[in-house]
């Protein structure tokens, strides 16, 4: 399903997204959101209460095999993608909610994913080969955490080289689905003929339905209805790349194969569902706003 340069471009690919990411933080980004953190804790919440369950629910409903259960549950395990941040900024939501909650959540991931991926692999009744490791999973994103780090540093140093290391690690996750798209796609066009009705729905409505369900968590917790956008985006936009990434070192031979399908099915459809989603999102900031200026003229 993914040839050895394809991974190899994957895994440099992501150390380069994740040394964006950090690029776009600073220690003091961090004590401004502790003293404020509620946004973030609500996304939390999203990220690894709603999320995970939902993957559950959606395995155990639509009766799916061993392979696609681990694929689907790891999809909905992972952390925040930093795809989610440049939908965050074209949806006019608050941006610095969407980094803070891409960077909190990949650097929690390293305890929450494995935790996570056990209990629900086991609920599901996943057993033998098709377990991953908890040690796989937090090693990968241990090691995704020193890119992360050196990002930080470099924004540190130079404020100029920081933003410019920002800006290509975010656009550079857009590009890591639209390669895995571009290459994966006319290569295994029948077994996307094949893939049952079913799968499909699994696999765009872990999107759709997180994102739905993060904006009403969000809500029912007293955000407003911008930083709810955000995090419903933030919800249900999950790094497929690492999930890809997890899978390529855990598995091998036709094994890899069919535990891949679901998370690379993920990263090609929350493309298009989230473009809908922000451009619908895009539209509401737009409404919202005029309304707040005609209520100002108003009062004048």
């Amino acid at each position: 399903m993914l040839t050895e340069l394809e991974t190899t471009l994957l895994g440099i690919m992501m150390m380069v997204i994740m040394l964006g990411m950090g690029a776009s933080m600073t220690p003091r980004d961090f004590l401004i959101a502790f003293r404020k953190p509620k946004g973030i804790l609500v996304g939390l919440l999203s990220q690894f209460a709603v999320m995970p369950f939902l993957g559950y629910l959606l395995a155990v409903a639509l009766n799916l095999p061993p392979p696609l259960i681990v694929g689907l549950l790891l999809i909905a395990c992972m952390p925040g993608g930093t795809t989610s941040n440049i939908f965050a900024y074209f949806s006019k939501g608050v941006l610095a909610l969407s980094i803070m909650m891409t960077t909190v959540s990949t650097i929690l991931a390293v305890v929450m994913v494995p935790l996570l991926l056990s209990f629900y692999s086991g609920m599901a009744g996943v057993t033998g080969d098709y377990v991953i490791p908890a040690a796989n999973v937090a090693q990968v994103l241990v090691v995704l955490l020193v890119p992360t780090a050196l990002g930080m540093v470099l924004r540190k140093v130079n404020a100029n080289i920081g933003a410019t290391i920002e800006l290509i690690g975010s656009f550079m996750g857009v590009v890591v689905i639209l390669f895995l798209i571009g290459s994966w796609v006319p290569r295994n066009y029948q077994l996307l003929l094949d893939t049952p009705v079913h799968v499909y729905f699994a696999t765009i409505s872990i999107g759709l339905v997180g994102m739905l369900f993060g904006y009403w968590v969000a809500r029912g917790l007293a955000q407003d209805t911008n930083r709810s956008r955000t995090i419903s985006l933030e919800t249900g936009i999950q790094n497929g790349p690492l999930a890809v990434l997890v899978i390529t070192l855990s598995f091998a031979g036709d094994m890899q194969q069919e535990v891949l399908l679901i998370p690379v099915l993920y990263s090609l459809f929350i493309v298009i569902t989230s473009t809908f989603i922000t451009l619908w999102y895009r539209r509401s900031a737009t409404r919202e706003a005029l309304a707040r200026d005609a209520a100002k003229v108003q009062a004048r």
